[in-house]
């Protein structure tokens, strides 16, 4: 039929299961954080014939789908579908490693949809395949030097690129092992941390928090087999690299990336010194360049001298090539501009003489939380659309541990209560206001 499938679901060998079920058709990587009317526009506009979920999830989804719940994942399944309910033995996969060479390499079909970019209000579906994600794992492998040896703490949603192609690809292709975290809780994970696990990554909220357990439970990494701390997905303080290696003895390493490139685009790789405040440098088989800035939203600047990248240390956009970057959104619609075969990220940095790359800002209307992207105009959108409201604005709110809260001004003749519920309806959770101020008119 041509529709493709959808997967709502943790961090999980479930995950991998259903991903590797919609092999060949492509797959919509919903956020678990998401909200149903998030979930609803997603599967409506990427055509989706089918869900992979589990029943925790169940009561968000959309009327009428068909669904296959994977809480015994990778045993059985539950197939859900016009008031009928079957149920498949999946068999047993303990033990299976991936083994990459048995793929295709240089697969053009569709992998993966991943909804991001919304700065004109609606997200937009991303469209990757499999020659963008295998050439960023294999990227990802030769940067962070991944063996058969390592042992992954995986705290990142893999419904996140970022989660899954280092967290999950990654290890797997070389036979690596990977411990799964359906919900982070920091206690556990730096339990996890000093009893054997090789590789952490996460976004600078989850080095807070780490940092915070290691106090409470006196947890020692010191001698421990811990050898690569990544960073991503904000701008990392430099006080929390210095912190995390006093208590660690270990570095922490900051990357950058985005959705549209699979993601990985620089890193503080470990065959060169760790360079504190800065994002790295190109990762393996990424071009990244620094060009005059392109208008936003998005309209292209066109003319001939811009096409060549700036001089090292001067600033300008950030902008990256290679077999990782996306082929377009869904319905060809527009997003990130390019120039020629560069995307353009919206993203402001500079190049230093060594290579390294540092961030100097957002030229794209949007801001982080917690790691995620969240979009002033989407929720302007949404909230501009609740009957009673006249005017909306969004500010973000700095925050030392979530990078930004979120301030929603709202005019009309609505109470703080009603805008609340409106947005819990209708926002996934990491979108929700910190702060309601109402005016009255």
């Amino acid at each position: 039929s041509g529709r493709r499938s959808a997967l709502l679901l943790p961090t999980s060998p479930a995950f991998l299961t259903a991903l590797a079920a919609s092999d060949g058709r492509g797959a919509v990587l919903i956020n678990p954080l998401a909200a149903p009317a998030e979930i609803a526009f997603q599967c409506a506009d990427a055509n989706v014939g089918a869900i992979f979920t589990t029943s925790a999830f169940a009561a968000r989804l959309p009327d009428g789908l068909p669904i296959v719940l994977l809480d015994e994942s990778p045993r059985r399944a539950r197939v859900v579908a016009d008031g009928r309910t079957q149920e498949l033995d999946l068999g047993s996969h303990h033990g299976l490693a991936l083994e990459g060479e048995r793929d295709v390499p240089g697969r053009d079909e569709e992998a993966a949809i991943v909804y991001t970019s919304a700065m004109r209000g609606t997200p937009l579906g991303a469209v990757l395949t499999h020659r963008n994600l295998l050439a960023n794992v294999r990227s990802t492998i030769e940067a962070l030097a991944v063996t058969a040896d390592e042992h992954v703490l995986a705290l990142l949603p893999f419904a996140h690129l970022f989660g899954l192609t280092v967290t999950a690809s990654a290890p797997l292709l070389v036979g690596g092992r990977v411990t799964t975290m359906e919900r982070f809780n920091p206690l556990k994970a730096a339990e996890l941390l000093a009893d054997g696990v090789t590789q952490v990554v996460g976004v600078p909220a989850v080095f807070h928090a780490l940092l915070t357990a290691f106090s409470r439970r006196g947890v020692d990494l010191r001698g421990s087999a811990l050898r690569l701390c990544l960073c991503g997905g904000a701008v990392l303080p430099i006080d929390l690299q210095d912190r995390w290696a006093d208590v660690t003895g270990v570095e922490l390493r900051e990357g950058y990336g985005l959705s549209e490139a699979s993601p990985v685009c620089l890193f503080n790789r470990l065959d060169r010194p760790n360079v504190r405040g800065a994002m790295g440098s190109a990762f393996p088989n990424v071009d990244v360049g620094i060009f005059p800035p392109a208008g936003y939203d998005g309209e292209e600047a066109r003319s001939e001298h811009e096409v060549s990248p700036l001089e090292d240390g001067t600033p300008g956009e950030i902008c990256v090539r290679g077999e990782n970057v996306f082929r377009g959104y869904l319905g060809d619609h527009r997003g990130l501009p390019r120039r020629g075969d560069w995307l353009c990220t919206g993203d402001k940095g500079v190049r230093d003489a060594d290579g390294s790359v540092r961030f100097l800002g957002l030229l794209k209307p949007m801001f982080t939380r917690n790691g995620f992207n969240v979009y002033p105009r989407e929720l302007e959108r949404v909230v501009g659309a609740m009957p009673g409201v006249t005017h909306v604005e969004v500010r973000a709110l700095p925050d030392p541990f979530k990078e930004n809260d979120i301030l929603l001004r709202v005019r009309g003749s609505v109470t703080d209560e009603d805008v609340k519920r409106w947005c819990e309806q209708r926002l996934s959770a990491y979108k929700q206001p910190s702060v309601i101020e109402i005016v009255a008119g």
